[in-house]
């Protein structure tokens, strides 16, 4: 596909903000509401961030790194972008859709396109009960934390919690504790695509809890709704025979 309207954003890093400089100098620059692909600049959370603020134009995203992360992202040159978008892979991927009330009876939704998290925001740890469409399936989660990763979001906090890698285009989600303390080093479950998964926080007074929505934060939580989102959908562009489902693979090989 020929990209004839490119929309450069990026982070405020110096290497990001210098990427940006030469990118519009050789290429030129559109806003993003007219562009048809948008390119960022920077590192995984700031793509994270650049495909949430375009979700709702449906343009592919393609990603350079400039950061310190770039498992999203495509290696950084400046020559040939346009051929390096003509021949690109597109990848689409669903995110979590995530429903938090607190202590306060506040409701707050948001979407995360790796994974919805679960940490204690206190010196003890959580009291966590999980449920699975509206079954009970772990009384008691004692930990310092629990998360939902979507496959795409399974090789990030996930995997450095020890939870499995998911191929991209599997219909599953994995359910990661971290720290788990009871039951004594409890793995995880892997969940079907179609479930709801539910956390009810025990004494959360007590034991106060934040909820994590690709890093945005909602505190003193006392349940947590978690679903995957299949009417949403975010489309990212790599380099050919880079895209996630090679990285996923070439990730478990490292």
């Amino acid at each position: 596909m020929v990209f004839k309207k490119i929309a450069f954003v990026a982070s405020q890093t110096p290497a990001a903000q210098e990427a940006l400089a030469e990118l519009v100098g050789l290429h030129g620059q559109v806003a993003v509401a007219d562009a048809d692909v948008v390119v960022a600049l920077g590192g995984d959370g700031f793509m994270l961030q650049t495909l949430h603020e375009t979700q709702v134009l449906g343009l592919p995203v393609y990603g350079m790194n400039c950061g310190t992360v770039g498992f999203l992202m495509n290696t950084f040159s400046a020559d040939l972008l346009p051929k390096r978008l003509a021949v690109a892979e597109e990848a689409a991927i669903h995110p979590l859709a995530m429903t938090a009330v607190s202590v306060d009876g506040s409701v707050t939704q948001a979407l995360a396109i790796n994974e919805v998290s679960l940490l204690r925001a206190g010196p003890q740890a959580a009291k966590v009960r999980i449920s699975v469409d509206g079954v009970v399936r772990l009384a008691e989660l004692v930990c310092d934390g629990v998360l939902v990763a979507t496959p795409a979001g399974s090789t990030a906090y996930n995997y450095s919690a020890h939870g499995p890698i998911l191929p991209i285009g599997s219909d599953v989600l994995a359910l990661t504790p971290m720290a788990a303390f009871r039951p004594r080093r409890w793995r995880g479950a892997l969940l079907p695509k179609s479930v709801v998964v539910r956390f009810d926080i025990l004494e959360p007074e007590k034991r106060p809890v934040r909820a994590d929505a690709d890093s945005r934060p909602v505190t003193d939580v006392v349940s947590v709704e978690i679903r995957s989102e299949p009417a949403i959908q975010h489309r990212i562009l790599f380099d050919p025979g880079h895209g996630l489902e090679e990285r996923l693979i070439v990730e478990q090989f490292a």
